[in-house]
């Protein structure tokens, strides 16, 4: 069997994604347990691997899984439990009162807010909560949705406290040949990831300086009276501020902190700055924008969200909350978080609750571990708890509230990701086969390699916007690619780190396209069945993405002459 038949067998579970998810429009939960058994089928009978080593990949699979529920329940978990204690209304009313206009509103909380409450909880949440915070302050349910899906963009590479980074990159490369390899360099497998961090960071920072102005040049386009680019683009001197007030500390924080941290300090840096910036009517216009009275809205534009007085009004079951107090429990995440990665007495502590798992079924280089004091899900547990102590005078009612709507969440998101993230490790583990032929991402990227020849980094970051679309997730796209991109810059001899970057932005971006997310952000704001009428105006912005990041590849390795670490 030739090498291309190898390599076009290999995209075949992810061509097989595009036909049911998109073509036939089924859902993940249908899709992707046919997906796994042909990958399994493939790895079989196709490339030969042992029964024993694809039933250690799926095991694998399912310890990994587990890592990223554990991470998803936490940022939930919490979410819920400050709504309950009533923190969620004090932080939405600070938000109100800012400014009239409704492009500055836009940028505050899509923009500031919303990529905090990404670096915080990931998953589309920042959406699912931006979106009906807006129509409750005016905005059509379409568009609330619009804004609520481009900010899952720029803070989307380090969500979740850095998941897809931490374990979408980190879960998604053969560690064990990359690292052998990188020891020979005098590096460690530490040093290429915060490598790849960096790089992410930056190109982010440079992409999503403009993203706030994109936001608002697409409100005013699409929802305005005069269907005007120009009149979201007259408030370009505040979106570029807004814009680098993230961009700035997030860069700064990836490059010298790690994945964890960025989205969160660059969200609160944001949210301090441009708040303070707009109460004072620092390079804000002096027209008001706003939207043309509701009576005149299209039917297409409305949801069934309805938003009465009493809801907007904040309550903490009896106790009084400042607004630093409704804060306090994300504060302290990002305080605990700060200490578990800086501190080596601290995370050698909340790692001693480490269970491994090592030679899974005597495969030697197949290992997972789950250590959930250390994981992002285990601080935020620990916020939890202390938000319901402190916040409400029914701590037990706020938690068990915010345990049954969260663990429902995540049954619903789990069912997916336990045949997603097996199928994944199957992919990735195919290289140790009885057929001695390369493995499923080596053979794809042979081809891809070969098809494209030195333009290959052009498209990288589409790739990965393409995994996100399918995956509904930046962390599957980068598990599912990331060694695809790898072993394709090896074979064109060119930065293994910057194309592995480039698929990280491109599958950050490709979520303002991800079904699921838009799905989920129509659901908050009663506008299901209008998921092609944001897609179609989430394809903008995600075009702009990918072609600006594949446009920073080319120049850097062709241009500038940049190789790093592991370039042949």
């Amino acid at each position: 069997m030739s090498q291309t038949i190898y390599g076009l067998l290999a995209l075949l579970p992810i061509v097989l994604c595009g036909i049911f998810l998109i073509g036939l429009q089924w859902s993940a939960k249908r899709t992707m347990p046919i997906v796994l058994a042909v990958t399994a089928a493939l790895a079989l009978f196709v490339w030969d691997m042992t029964l024993n080593r694809v039933s250690s990949s799926i095991i694998q699979g399912m310890v990994i899984t587990v890592s990223v529920l554990w991470i998803v329940f936490g940022a939930i978990f919490l979410l819920n439990t400050l709504k309950h204690t009533g923190a969620i209304a004090v932080i939405r009313a600070g938000f109100t009162n800012v400014s009239p206009d409704r492009r500055v509103q836009a940028i505050i909380i899509a923009w500031c807010f919303g990529c905090f409450l990404e670096g915080a909880a990931g998953f589309g949440t920042a959406a699912a909560i931006a979106a009906p915070l807006l129509v409750a302050i005016g905005f059509p349910a379409l568009g609330a949705v619009l804004m609520g899906m481009m900010i899952q963009s720029t803070p989307v590479s380090f969500g979740a406290v850095g998941t897809p980074i931490v374990i979408g990159v980190n879960k998604g490369l053969d560690t064990v040949a990359i690292s052998a390899q990188l020891a020979q360099q005098g590096l460690e497998w530490g040093d290429f990831l915060q490598l790849i961090t960096s790089q992410v960071a930056i190109m982010h920072g440079v992409i999503g300086t403009f993203m706030p102005l994109f936001m608002v040049m697409m409100l005013t386009r699409f929802f305005g009276k005069n269907k005007s680019w120009r009149e979201g683009f007259a408030i370009w001197p505040f979106a570029i501020f807004a814009g680098l007030a993230f961009t700035v500390p997030y860069t700064l924080t990836g490059i010298f902190l790690g994945p964890e941290f960025p989205s969160l300090v660059g969200g609160l840096v944001s949210i301090a700055i441009v708040v303070n910036a707009a109460k004072r009517g620092f390079l804000v216009p002096k027209t008001t924008w706003d939207f043309e009275p509701k009576k005149s809205w299209p039917n297409e534009w409305l949801g069934k969200l309805v938003v009465s007085k009493e809801d907007l009004t904040p309550s903490s079951n009896g106790k009084k909350m400042s607004v630093v107090m409704a804060w306090f429990p994300y504060l302290l995440v990002a305080l605990l978080l700060v200490c578990s990665r800086v501190l080596t007495g601290f995370q050698s502590l909340l790692n001693s609750a480490t269970v491994d798992l090592t030679s899974i079924l005597s495969e030697a280089d197949i290992s997972a571990s789950f250590s959930p004091l250390y994981l992002p899900g285990g601080l935020l547990l620990i916020s939890a708890l202390v938000a319901a102590a402190f916040q409400t005078n029914k701590p037990v009612n706020a938690l068990n509230n915010a345990f049954k709507e969260s663990g429902k969440t995540v049954l619903g998101a789990g069912f997916v990701l336990i045949f997603t993230i097996p199928m994944v490790r199957i992919f990735i583990n195919s290289g140790v086969n009885l057929s001695d032929v390369a493995s499923m991402p080596v053979a794809s990227a042979e081809l891809f390699a070969g098809t494209f020849g030195s333009v290959f980094p052009l498209i990288s970051a589409t790739i990965g916007a393409l995994g996100a679309f399918i995956a509904g997730s930046n962390t599957v796209s980068n598990m599912m690619f990331s060694q695809f991109q790898y072993e394709a810059a090896m074979s064109l001899h060119i930065s293994p780190s910057l194309i592995i970057a480039a698929q990280a932005v491109g599958a950050a971006a490709g979520n303002m396209i991800a079904v699921h997310n838009v799905v989920a952000a129509s659901a908050t704001v009663g506008l299901l069945g209008m998921e092609g009428a944001t897609l179609r105006r989430t394809i903008l912005p995600t075009i702009y993405y990918v072609l600006f990041c594949g446009i920073i590849v080319m120049a850097t390795i062709y241009i500038f002459g940049f190789q790093g670490p592991l370039a042949p």
